[in-house]
């Protein structure tokens, strides 16, 4: 460990984040949820990328943070 001691907290945060984006648009994708469903039906589309988020959420905490 030869960096300073919060780098290593930092470090995760930093993956935590970019991986809960990915995840959100790899979720979102793939459940065909779209910019034309957002114009057309505003909390459908919110309500399914709530959804999205959730899931990315358990993944990062399983993957990264209880690790």
């Amino acid at each position: 460990m030869g960096g300073r001691p919060n780098d290593y907290p930092t470090d995760i945060d930093r993956q935590a984040e970019e991986m809960f984006f990915q995840l959100v648009k790899d979720y979102a994708q793939r459940q065909g949820i779209t910019e034309r469903l957002k114009t057309e039906n505003q909390m459908e589309w919110v309500g399914r990328m709530n959804n999205c988020k959730a899931q990315a959420e358990e993944v990062i905490m399983a993957k990264l943070i209880m690790i």
